[in-house]
């Protein structure tokens, strides 16, 4: 039996010591102040939300707590005696585990292969599958071991990192924007489980700019801006309103989505069948879709349900079966390739950042230049020359009309947070003038304020008479923007419904493949449907 008047058991002693304690971190760049004395404690057990606008350090706060980055000044603090980190390696024998938002896979090894790399203890693949399997399955993010990571989608691929990380039985865990591609439903089985950690004991520092989620998991809030701690806040007790205005410094803005009737099929899928190429994807079966100018047509669904074969479908990444089952503006384009779509007026935002729509290493011009050269609106190349001025002018422009925070033109890629990337990307391809745009995971990883931003230059897009068609995860979003909505499961696109004559709870029911009830036939718009956006 424990003495009343003796001290403590050890159990209560840590949960009243700081598990970590940050004092005056900085971290200055060149062209940028990161962090500026900052000051942070997490205590044992606690959910501690980090809020911030994309720039706004958060990030790189994060890398100094688990070794990838060292501060220039300041103090860190771990469970009561003070430490320096080196590497994440350091971080891990100390006890600290962290999900990247920019997830560090080797895209040619299995899961299996890549969770083994990232564990100290060595173990082989082979060992290590029965773990991943039961892990995955306890948390509720379903993983093969046996898969290669090039196959997978990007929230197959944030699965991999939450289950390698969680094997390592952390005592803080830190998570980057850890749901920013998850289904609803994945989300509140990861929550129970993050809960589930918090009353164990374990840490937990989560970066979101998910407002509701922060309102829902954290216990406490640190709000940076500019790099600095800008205040402190209980999320239960303020509204999401009052957490972005503390975020942003100001009043949240909006965007509003006007009813208007559509033009002319400028995309159309006539009963496409596409075979996936790799063995683990989703092949598409009689996929039928017209998206008209001037109207935005979302699309839904749980990743990896077909998202990417339907993407490359479209943007010309992997060819038809037959030229006909993908007409764009007028032309069978089945068969061409994905610059021969850009240049009849495709515009086309992927969903990894990183390699996909942006080379890391090269300057934001130069990334510009990537897809601007096909434009000839664009005037970045003349009888096959470059015009390096119109290049760094275009670039200037996507930068300012964006507020992407950078050095300037001339920064690389892999500078930028993930959020001020996602912006510049967008920009890029709104400011190449499209008739048909297509963008996947549009405001995956960015702010509220810039979130909003980004969809009012969508709709701005159909206002102007473009074709969009939107693939996210998010369906706040998506009822937020879209004119008409559908689903993408199992390889098979659902009816395409105007969003004002449907809900969520139907397409959470289509998310899962049940499509009965569904209308026999919803492709073509109700003409001036209005949509009052949520």
């Amino acid at each position: 039996m424990t003495d009343p008047q003796g001290p403590p058991p050890q159990a209560v002693r840590d949960r009243v010591a700081p598990r970590l304690q940050l004092l005056g971190i900085s971290k200055i760049y060149p062209s940028v102040v990161a962090n500026a004395d900052v000051d942070l404690t997490v205590m044992p057990g606690e959910i501690h939300a980090v809020l911030g606008e994309n720039g706004a350090g958060k990030s790189t706060l994060m890398k100094m707590i688990y070794g990838v980055t060292r501060p220039d000044a300041g103090e860190i603090v771990w469970e009561g005696r003070q430490v320096e980190i080196p590497s994440p390696s350091h971080a891990r024998r100390l006890g600290i585990g962290m999900v990247f938002q920019h997830f560090a896979l080797f895209e040619t090894l299995t899961v299996a292969e890549n969770i083994a790399l990232a564990l100290d203890d060595r173990i082989s693949p082979a060992q290590l599958a029965p773990r991943i399997r039961a892990v995955s399955a306890q948390y509720g993010l379903p993983l093969d071991p046996e898969r290669r990571v090039h196959s997978m989608s990007v929230g197959e691929r944030q699965r991999v990192e939450i289950v390698r990380c969680l094997l390592q039985s952390p005592r803080l865990l830190i998570m980057d924007e850890p749901t920013s591609v998850l289904t609803p439903d994945a989300v509140q089985t990861l929550f129970v489980s993050l809960r589930q950690l918090a009353a164990e004991g374990v840490s937990i520092l989560y970066i979101s700019h998910k407002l509701d989620e922060i309102q829902a998991l954290c216990d406490k809030a640190t709000v940076l801006r500019a790099g600095r701690v800008a205040g402190t806040a209980n999320p239960r007790e303020e509204t999401a309103q009052s957490l972005a205005e503390l975020m942003i410094g100001g009043d949240l803005p909006t965007c509003s989505l006007a009813p208007r009737a559509p033009g002319e099929v400028r995309l159309a899928l006539d009963r496409l069948d596409l075979a996936s190429a790799d063995p683990f994807g989703t092949s598409l079966h009689d996929i039928g879709l017209e998206l008209r100018a001037g109207e935005i047509v979302g699309l839904a669904g749980i990743s990896g349900n077909g998202q990417q074969e339907l993407l490359k479908a479209i943007s010309g990444e992997a060819a038809a079966p037959r030229p006909g089952a993908v007409r764009l503006l007028g032309h069978d384009a089945g068969h061409l390739d994905a610059a021969a779509r850009r240049r009849l007026g495709l515009g086309f935002v992927p969903e990894e950042r990183l390699g996909r729509g942006a080379v890391p290493a090269l300057a934001l011009a130069d990334n510009a230049l990537l897809t601007g050269w096909l434009a000839p609106d664009a005037g970045m190349v003349r009888r096959g020359l470059v015009r390096r001025s119109a290049v760094r002018a275009f670039a200037d422009k996507v930068i300012a009309g964006f507020k992407v925070k950078c050095g300037g033109a001339d920064s690389p890629a892999s500078s930028l947070s993930g959020g001020n990337l996602q912006k510049f990307i967008v920009g890029r391809e709104i400011g190449l003038a499209p008739r048909v745009m297509v963008l996947a995971q549009p405001t995956w990883g960015v702010d509220i304020g810039a979130a909003m931003l980004i969809r009012q230059r969508i709709i701005d897009l159909r206002d102007a008479g473009v074709a969009v068609l939107v693939v996210s995860e998010e369906l706040d979003e998506l009822f937020m923007m879209c004119d008409r909505i559908a689903v993408l499961a199992k390889g098979r696109l659902s009816p395409v419904v105007p969003v004002a004559a449907t809900g969520v709870d139907q397409i959470g029911r289509w998310m899962g493949g049940d499509f009965a009830g569904a209308p026999a036939t919803a492709a073509t718009p109700a003409q001036g449907v209005a949509h009052v956006p949520a």
